[in-house]
């Protein structure tokens, strides 16, 4: 079988990591090759039998949607979610609205379009993100605001910085979780510690937090939980996984608050799969898995989905 990896470009040092790691895993089982994403050479893809997506959209996360919505168009396999899951995932505001119509727990909201204002917080505090930004990015040391003015400055600087609507969210005190899903199967949970951050850093995963301070922060796999919020958090997770239609694997963030009630956050439908580094890769090490087990399984659940052979 001939898998074709396909990635961003140009490329950052953790995204040319994950890209060379998945093609060495894959060189052990498969006929591989690489490229990177131009939508005048897509063409050239028609002769391999399946896509592995690493398309993860560095800098414009809209673009995540493009790679799968060409390979819908020409009919060819690939790896993760398709072009509908992608876009609803990449607006944390659609994905919440969708979660609160199948009673799944998310926290209260509303969401400021550029051009708009908000003069009334209706709960406090709140987080005010980007609708449509991953990786920490638009959230900032005092992002969590407990006034209308505060609220409103923070929503103004993302609509001046990122040209898109401002997500303001009751921001839920409590443990924070991330939980993968492969192909079926929920990973070991990990919990996300910021107590041993310095004092002098927020709590909670800002900008600045995730990408600099990633070493201080206690990423706790399995998660020290009862077997009932186990439980609960597994099923919930495969429950926000089948409704929005996700495939072969993604990353599901929530939070407990401190009466035990858990809330769905967002979801990543193309997680990073960078080894020793990205969260999914540290549950499935927790799992059992190598990373090459890891990278076999999702393209396992491909070839399995598309009902392709080995």
């Amino acid at each position: 079988m001939r898998i074709t990896v396909v990635h961003d470009t140009p490329l950052d040092l953790h995204h040319q990591e994950m890209v060379n790691s998945v093609v060495s895993s894959l060189e052990k089982s498969f006929e591989v090759d690489s490229r990177p994403f131009e939508i005048d050479a897509v063409g050239r893809l028609r002769g391999t039998d399946l896509v592995f997506n690493l398309t993860t959209a560095m800098g414009n996360t809209e673009r995540q949607v493009h790679l799968p919505a060409v390979l819908d168009l020409l009919g060819i396999p690939f790896t993760g979610s398709g072009t509908t899951a992608n876009a609803l995932c990449i607006n944390k505001t659609l994905t919440k609205l969708i979660m609160k119509a199948y009673g799944i727990s998310t926290p209260e909201f509303f969401s400021v379009r550029p051009g708009e204002t908000a003069d009334n917080l209706p709960f406090s505090p709140a987080i005010v993100k980007p609708v449509k930004e991953g990786g920490a990015k638009g959230i900032w040391e005092d992002s969590v605001v407990e006034s209308v003015d505060d609220m409103q400055r923070a929503v103004s600087r993302i609509h001046e910085r990122f040209q898109q609507p401002a997500l303001v969210e009751r921001f839920i005190e409590g443990r924070e979780f991330t939980v993968g899903i492969v192909g079926n199967e929920v990973l070991p949970i990990m919990e996300i510690d910021f107590s041993s951050l310095p004092d002098h850093l927020e709590t909670f995963y800002s900008y600045r937090v995730k990408q600099f301070h990633g070493d201080e922060t206690n990423y706790i796999c399995p998660a020290k939980i009862s077997r009932r919020e186990e439980t609960v958090i597994r099923e919930l997770s495969m429950r926000v996984f089948q409704v929005l239609d996700l495939k072969d694997y993604c990353r599901i963030d929530l939070k407990i608050d401190d009466e035990g009630k858990i809330y769905f956050l967002e979801v990543n439908s193309l997680p990073l799969l960078v080894p020793d580094y990205s969260d999914i890769v540290k549950m499935a090490e927790a799992r059992g898995w190598s990373y090459g087990d890891l990278i076999y399984r999702i393209v396992t659940s491909a070839i399995r989905r598309y009902g392709l052979g080995e």
